[in-house]
C-alpha cells in the first residue's frame, strides 16, 4: 500500500516558476515508478511525466518538455515536478501516482494517485 499527498500548488502568473511535491507514505517507496498527471477543467486526466524506479529513467509529455523537470530523493519519499515557463495552458490539477517497479508506465496502470493540487496559471 502506498498513500500520496501533493502539495505546492498555487496561483501563479504566466512565465512564472513552480514546483510540486508528492510525499509517499507506506513500505518500499524505492521500487515505485512514479508519475505526474493533471486534469484540467472539462478535459480528460492526462500524462505529463514519469520517473523510474531504479535507473531514473524519465518520459515527459511533448506539451510540457523542455519545460518541466521531474525528480526524486528516494530517501525522502518524494517526487517533485518543476514547472517552468507556465502558460495558461498548464491550469489544471496535478496529480501524483505510482506504478510497483513502473517505467515510462500508461495513465491506466497506475495503482495508487493522490488527492491533487491546483495549479492556476493566470495575469
Amino acid at each position: 500500500q502506498l498513500q500520496l499527498e501533493e502539495s505546492g500548488g498555487g496561483l501563479v502568473q504566466p512565465g512564472d516558476s513552480l514546483t510540486l511535491s508528492c510525499v509517499a507514505s507506506g513500505s518500499d517507496f524505492g521500487s515505485y515508478g512514479m508519475g505526474w498527471y493533471r486534469q484540467a477543467p472539462g478535459r480528460e486526466r492526462e500524462f505529463v511525466a514519469t520517473i523510474s524506479p531504479f535507473l531514473g529513467t524519465i518520459t515527459y509529455a511533448d506539451a510540457v518538455k523542455g519545460r518541466f523537470i521531474i525528480s526524486r530523493e528516494n530517501h525522502k519519499n518524494t517526487v517533485y515536478l518543476q514547472m517552468n515557463d507556465l502558460g495558461s495552458e498548464d491550469t489544471a490539477v496535478y496529480y501524483c501516482g505510482a506504478k510497483k517497479q513502473g517505467t515510462a508506465f500508461a495513465i491506466v496502470q497506475v495503482e495508487y494517485w493522490g488527492q491533487g493540487a491546483q495549479v492556476t496559471v493566470s495575469s
